[in-house]
């Protein structure tokens, strides 16, 4: 069993500021429950309701890693620029991913669509879960082409589902392990398992069950991963694209400084992401502090509260 930290009660919040007190009063919690609601709505305007069936499992069990690190939105954050880094690195996930997805025209609808898909995946109902990845794998037969140096993809090409699939799992979980709370390395590895089930589903043929797995295909590709002013372009458009409620966007571009400085260094230097586009000592205290605190805010409408309840656990079973 993981080890929880309490939940802090309203009106008595760890400062997130050294020296000045901080007090997430009801108005300011409802407000951050309802951006949270937003952020997560599909695009027909029908909300994802994780509350129910009752009693149907998630394709991971409420006492998993998973669970931990997903109900983190500062982390969350962070880990999906800096997975999106790293899979715009490989030249043909970057080509399908820049011509076949709208982060150019409209950054906000996918990232709310890949926000959603990470939340169903983790925390819905194994039936919706299902549904869900049926969809995106029918999407995925779609997206195929060629490279600008005339290189053939598919999103089905195993190779490229299984860079992905870790290249995410990756960037959540050290995000978490980062930013949030550190995570022992059994803890880490028992993340990496976990994913498995999902994984397949998606069509990954060999999802990463280790942090050694993940080392081994990190290294297996860095000779497939190249620099473009692509990555830049994505780094711009997450830094200036209003995805956060305006309380919490003064804070948008150090989270993507955050992300660049998780991402591996090996592959910071060969896409050309220099030590000033990651975090400064005093930014990287504020990013932590803010994900300290984000992990232990429980929000009543999001996912992993709702599934809690769809299980007949307490909605502070996480918070412990």
């Amino acid at each position: 069993m993981l080890k929880r930290k309490a939940l802090l009660p309203i009106g008595s919040m760890q400062p997130l500021f050294a020296g000045k007190s901080f007090v997430l009063q009801k108005p300011l919690l409802n407000r951050l429950d309802k951006a949270s609601r937003a952020l997560l709505l599909p695009d027909n305007g029908e909300a994802i309701d994780f509350a129910h069936p009752a009693g149907e499992p998630a394709l991971t069990s409420p006492d998993s890693v998973s669970w931990q690190v997903f109900k983190n939105p500062v982390s969350l954050y962070i880990g999906g620029v800096s997975a999106v880094i790293l899979e715009l690195a490989e030249p043909r996930v970057r080509t399908g991913v820049w011509k076949h997805s709208g982060f150019r025209h409209d950054p906000v609808r996918r990232l709310k669509r890949t926000g959603l898909a990470a939340m169903v995946t983790v925390y819905g109902p194994r039936s919706k879960a299902a549904a869900l990845i049926e969809s995106v794998r029918r999407m995925h037969e779609r997206v195929r082409g060629t490279t600008p140096a005339g290189e053939p993809y598919s999103a089905t090409d195993p190779d490229l589902l299984n860079w992905v699939h870790a290249t995410a799992a990756f960037g959540f979980l050290q995000a978490y392990h980062t930013y949030a709370r550190p995570l022992s390395a059994r803890e880490r590895d028992r993340y990496y398992g976990e994913g498995g089930a999902a994984a397949k589903l998606y069509g990954v043929t060999k999802p990463a069950q280790s942090k050694a797995d993940i080392e081994a295909l990190f290294g297996a590709m860095r000779d497939r991963l190249e620099p473009s002013p692509i990555v830049f372009e994505f780094l711009e458009i997450m830094r200036k694209t209003p995805v956060l409620p305006p309380m919490l966007r003064l804070m948008q571009p150090f989270l993507v400084r955050a992300a660049v400085s998780i991402v591996p260094g090996s592959t910071r230097k060969i896409l050309g992401l220099t030590e000033e586009l990651g975090l400064h000592d005093w930014q990287r205290i504020l990013i932590s502090r803010a994900g300290a605190l984000a992990d232990r805010i429980q929000l009543e409408s999001s996912p992993a509260v709702q599934s809690c309840l769809r299980l007949g656990l307490p909605p502070d079973f996480l918070y412990r």
